[in-house]
């Protein structure tokens, strides 16, 4: 998964104790509002923005198969379909594809003289090396009877989760890290989180349509289609001076 570059904007809020008395309330409602729902009192705080953006290739990949014939016998047509569906659905189950990702239907018309038996079947595949495989064989093995369609790519609800997650839980980080930084600059010390907020998310897609009309390799292709996420955290953390933690004697 990418990593773009992330930016952090700091503000930080002094105390009433740094100013002159008579600035104390001014300094002290400005900070308080910087702090965007921080804790009441003489708290100093550093406010930090920082962003992610990752992404993820598809995890499953579906492929339609039809299947026709035209027969003078009802009988005959639907025969005819249904020995060429067993060994489709033999065939993806060879390639360790499960029940639970094989749909098939089929319906029946009749045009004058002649009985049309079609026939569809979708197999979702998780492997993407037995599904070219799998494709292969069928379209040596079958006539022209059979059309084994193109793979279409996507993602599964349980990698986009796992992503929106991970892009959140980055964006926090760089946002740690940016006031870490700072906090060296000034000579403080980083203190607790006090407020984390996220400020925008976004998710857009990329390159299925070139990815279908192409000539690319399986690896190309499924690099071609993928899924981005990113997002912009708040964080507001508590700032303290660096001898707060020294033993005093």
């Amino acid at each position: 998964m990418a990593l773009s570059p992330t930016r952090g904007f700091i503000a930080v809020s002094p105390s009433a104790g740094d100013v002159y008395r008579e600035e104390t309330d001014t300094v002290l409602n400005r900070g308080l509002k910087q702090a965007r729902g921080a804790p009441l009192g003489c708290v100093r705080v550093i406010e930090v923005t920082g962003c992610a953006e990752l992404s993820c290739p598809p995890d499953r990949a579906s492929v339609t198969i039809s299947v026709h014939s035209s027969k003078e016998s009802v009988n005959d047509a639907t025969n005819s379909v249904t020995r060429r569906l067993e060994y489709i659905l033999q065939t993806a189950r060879q390639h360790d594809v499960k029940d639970g990702n094989l749909t098939s239907s089929k319906y029946l018309r009749r045009d004058g003289d002649l009985f049309h038996m079609h026939a569809e079947v979708v197999v979702v595949f998780l492997d993407f090396e037995k599904m070219q495989q799998a494709r292969s064989v069928l379209i040596e093995k079958l006539d022209k009877s059979v059309c084994v369609g193109d793979p279409y790519y996507s993602h599964s609800g349980e990698s986009l989760s796992l992503l929106r997650r991970r892009v959140c839980l980055e964006a926090v980080d760089n946002a740690r890290l940016k006031a870490s930084e700072a906090c060296c600059i000034l000579g403080q010390a980083l203190g607790r989180p006090l407020l984390v907020r996220e400020e925008e998310s976004r998710e857009w897609t990329s390159g299925q349509k070139e990815a279908l009309g192409s000539r690319l390799s399986i690896q190309w292709k499924t690099s071609a289609v993928l899924f981005f996420a990113s997002s912009r955290m708040f964080v507001t953390f508590e700032l303290r001076p660096k001898d707060s933690n020294r033993r005093k004697f």
